[in-house]
């Protein structure tokens, strides 16, 4: 970071000292406690990265920079300067106030309503004053004031405008001029890199035709930001773009688990394939933004103080509502949080895949697939023909309601290849036999592991008290942190799965005092942090230590519980914690060198890890608030 900059490092939203976070979108620099409201509002209102711990493209750090050292921080905060605002006892946050309410209510003002930007006089035409901004947008973009251009785009200019008498786009003229600052911030407002102008020449065009060789190769990047972002979460590397490398496909870590061959699979796929382009990239586009909700989640839980992580300024558990989308599309926006590490790779990977195939104009798979495809839908039709037509057929891609039979068995398939403890969600009557027997086998393994923890005698709450005992009721949809909840067992013809417990024991509604869960709280997000520091320094060989101590410290938690709550949502968290941490360790056992299930990019089990660590860190968190407020009533 420059000198400049840090003679003036202040938060721009309460003026907090060395601020660690930045709203690319808002060319402002944030502290942590602003961020986490920043984190809530969605990435349609505030774009944040972490300044040191997130992968910076130069130039775009370099823009962001250049706004917050030029008084970016007064577009949003224009009337507030105004001296009558000060007698009116209109003031920004300080950082001294609480997160909640009074920087929270202060910074959605500021940048949801814009409560405090330069309003233009009224006219009656809102068009013509849009068009009369992105006119100036048009001509501005090619200086290097970065200011002008902020506040025309945040006035309602249009970075896509097709300028009629010039018959080009601003980044048309920003790539010609060389500006790389203006293209950036273009960019991130939405400019599209590949337009044509009347001559049908693109910005990359422009930007080689002119020697800006930098801006040319950068724009090719913004190009495929999407793509590249996925194939990044997944395996760490992006593709060659200067040697015509434009896709990674990245393969699953576990042989066993790639090769998902069920027919319900295979019809998933060609569903995700049937799409038009507008809906793919609608879908693409979500999955985006969940990748981005997922990777901010692993730097913030690598970047806090564990004490931190039982407030309630870490919790983003879906992605937040856009109003400007549908309320069928928001749903299925939420509804990606609920997919597993697995679950969600395999998305990633089939969007990569079609990305690249609608790109270079593959045909879709053969014919007779299709016709089967075609005839199985025909055969679930009467199950979903209640449903709008009118709804994003990608909704059944992204979800797992009961109504939706296909997408449901799918899910159901891809997941009985994985420990039992992520089969928890309803299964076909075709794959019960096969699911159950796994369930068995792995509680089996379960209590050997039980056995070798050194803390037996401490504890003598078996992991099937939690992992394996159904519901008969969903939580409702609607609840804030249903994220953070695993779908119930439905077993279909067969009442419940064997528990392992003692028979005779009933509900017991005792929970634990809130000071000695937030106390294992600490000390299990403590050990997270060391993991996560691993991960961040490719220490892989620290993976195992390190789950092994999470392990210890979750099942003293769990051991503070009774045996049988009362509480539902209890049971469904020490669930969530214990299952998260068997998980972890068979995570963290793929990193070992030399072991046969080790992937070609180690960098998916990091991300699979980190997955994991964040469920615990939350479930842990969800049990002091649960004990909080029933130990306060």
């Amino acid at each position: 970071m420059s000198k400049r900059l840090r003679s003036s490092d202040v938060c721009a939203d309460c003026s907090g000292p060395d601020p660690s976070w930045a709203s690319v979108n808002r060319g402002t620099f944030i502290c942590d406690e602003c961020c986490s409201v920043h984190r809530s509002l969605g990435r349609h209102i505030s774009q944040v990265r972490h300044l040191k711990h997130t992968p910076w493209p130069p130039t775009l750090l370099q823009m962001v920079e250049t706004l917050y050292n030029n008084g970016a921080n007064s577009i949003w905060e224009h009337s507030l300067l105004d001296p009558a605002s000060i007698m009116s006892g209109r003031r920004k946050a300080n950082p001294q106030d609480k997160v909640h309410p009074n920087k929270a209510e202060f910074i959605r003002a500021k940048y949801q309503m814009l409560a405090f930007v330069h309003r233009l006089p009224c006219r009656d035409d809102d068009s013509v004053t849009a068009k009369d901004l992105s006119k100036q947008l048009h001509s501005s973009v090619r200086t290097g004031n970065l200011e002008t251009c902020l506040r025309l785009l945040s006035l309602g200019a249009q970075a896509n405008f097709f300028h009629p008498e010039k018959g080009s786009t601003p980044l048309h003229v920003a790539s010609k001029a060389g500006q790389i600052l203006q293209a950036e911030l273009l960019a991130v407002y939405g400019a599209d890199p590949g337009t044509q102008d009347s001559s049908g020449k693109t910005p990359v065009d422009y930007a080689r035709q002119g020697g800006h060789h930098e801006l040319a190769e950068r724009l090719v990047e913004i190009q495929y930001e999407l793509t590249d972002r996925l194939a990044f979460y997944l395996c760490g590397r992006k593709p060659d773009h200067k040697n015509g490398q434009h896709f990674i496909i990245p393969q699953m870590a576990d042989r066993r688990l790639s090769l998902d061959v069920s027919e319900l699979a295979k019809a998933a796929k060609k569903k995700l394939q049937s799409l038009s382009n507008h809906l793919f990239e609608e879908l693409a586009m979500d999955v985006y933004d969940e990748v981005d909700r997922r990777e901010t989640d692993a730097v913030w839980l690598a970047t806090q103080n564990h004490s931190t992580l039982v407030t309630e300024t870490t919790v983003v558990p879906f992605l937040p509502v856009n109003p400007e989308y549908s309320s069928t599309r928001n749903q299925g926006r939420q509804k990606l949080a609920r997919f597993n590490a697995h679950e969600f790779a395999t998305l990633v990977i089939d969007i990569l895949s079609d990305a690249k195939r609608r790109q270079q104009g593959s045909p879709l798979s053969r014919s007779k697939d299709n016709v089967e495809l075609i005839l199985r839908t025909v055969s679930n039709q009467h199950s979903t023909e209640s449903q709008d037509n009118d709804q994003p057929d990608y909704d059944s891609v992204a979800s797992d309601e009961d109504t939706d039979v296909e997408t449901r068995a799918s899910k159901a398939s891809r997941q009985k290849s994985l420990d039992s403890d992520l089969s928890d969600g309803p299964v076909t009557v075709q794959d019960f036999m096969e699911v159950r027997s796994a369930l068995v086998a792995s509680e089996a393994k379960i209590q050997q592991l039980m056995k070798a923890s050194r803390l037996e005698k401490q504890n003598s709450t078996p992991e099937s008290d939690y992992d394996n005992t159904p519901y008969d009721t969903e939580p409702d949809d609607t609840v804030p942190n249903r994220k953070g909840r695993q779908r119930s067992v439905v077993w279909p013809g067969d009442g419940s799965l064997p528990d392992t417990a003692e028979p005779h024991l009933v509900p017991s509604p005792t929970l634990p005092s809130t000071e000695d869960v937030i106390r294992k709280t600490e000390q299990i997000t403590k050990n997270i942090q060391e993991l996560l520091r691993a991960a961040q320094e490719n220490t892989h060989d620290s993976y195992i230590p390190c789950s092994e101590r999470i392990h210890v410290a979750v099942t003293e938690m769990a051991a503070l519980f009774p045996k049988k709550p009362k509480s539902d949502t209890v049971r469904t968290s020490l669930r969530l914690l214990t299952s998260s941490a068997y998980r972890l360790q068979s995570e963290c056992r793929k990193a070992l060198p030399g072991d046969a299930s080790l992937p070609t990019d180690v960098q998916l089990v990091t991300q699979q890890v980190i997955q994991c660590a964040y469920d615990i860190a939350k479930a842990a968190k969800q049990l002091v608030t649960i004990t909080t407020k029933e130990n306060n009533n």
